[in-house]
């Protein structure tokens, strides 16, 4: 549960890679190489906490933002 309350839903690989527009070898690959959303197996699938996956995009959205000079 979230401060709020609420249940944070867990997406699958394949949920990732449609709320990217990424292929599921490219969400496999960034998971093996550290780059992606934070993950965890369970059992034999790997899931990922939609807040985790919110929180990559933001960051990676904020890495790619240029900076205005001062």
């Amino acid at each position: 549960m979230t401060a709020t309350g609420s249940a944070d839903r867990l997406l699958t690989v394949s949920e990732i890679a449609e709320r990217t527009d990424l292929s599921i070898n490219t969400i496999r690959w960034y998971r093996h190489t550290g780059a992606g959303p934070r993950t965890f197996r369970l059992g034999r699938r790997v899931f990922a906490k939609e807040s985790d996956v919110n929180a990559w995009l933001e960051a990676q959205y904020a890495a790619d933002t240029p900076q205005p000079e001062a």
